[in-house]
């Protein structure tokens, strides 16, 4: 029965590999992570507990870092950003210079300056793969993948159209920005243990 109340809704949508960015901003505000990528809606996993407890660490020192200095502004997802058209990924973080405050828009951002992912079990792949290789080539000048479980940034800049490992920090270690000259995170209170 269950079904049945279901399926009409679902024509109201087109099949995925069919959807535009116009039948993306029309869906209902789910507050939850949506994006568009090669005509389809993808909804990644709900976050972990250690996967928001490292987001929230970050966001709050970057946060600060950039409001401090009048630098731009910093968001969290979910709030879409459009890498080119009919591309929207929600990066877990990002950063918009205010040189490029041009690029903020209501519903959509442009490209950032600067992402950063946090790795789940079931974002790894994409966030390694997908993402990084898109995040170049849309220009994202530095690019940073945080794991949780194995406790270590990795901190990425684009040189040309690819990206060079700056860094691979561990606890113990400051992963540092160099976009952001003076921006620096203690890795080891990025992953506190969680009581």
């Amino acid at each position: 029965m269950r079904g049945r109340e279901v399926a009409p809704v679902a024509e109201f949508y087109p099949p995925q590999g069919q959807w535009t960015e116009e039948d993306y901003f029309a869906l209902p505000d789910a507050n939850r992570i949506v994006e568009l990528s090669e005509g389809k809606i993808i909804m990644p996993p709900h976050p972990t507990r250690s996967h928001q407890s490292a987001l929230e660490e970050i966001f709050v020192r970057l946060r600060a870092f950039v409001l401090e200095r009048e630098l731009g502004e910093v968001h969290i997802a979910p709030l879409p950003v459009r890498l080119w058209s009919e591309k929207i990924r929600e990066p877990d973080i990002f950063f918009l210079s205010k040189e490029h405050a041009d690029k903020a828009g209501e519903k959509v951002y442009g490209v950032p300056d600067l992402v950063i992912e946090v790795l789940s079990p079931g974002t790894e792949q994409v966030d390694r793969g997908k993402k990084y290789l898109e995040y170049a080539k849309a220009g994202v000048r530095e690019y940073w993948i945080v794991e949780p479980q194995k406790r270590n940034i990795e901190v990425y800049v684009l040189r040309g159209n690819i990206y060079k490992l700056q860094g691979k920090y561990k606890v113990g270690q400051l992963a540092r920005s160099e976009l952001l000259s003076g921006f620096e995170v203690d890795v080891g209170k990025v992953f506190q243990p969680l009581s």
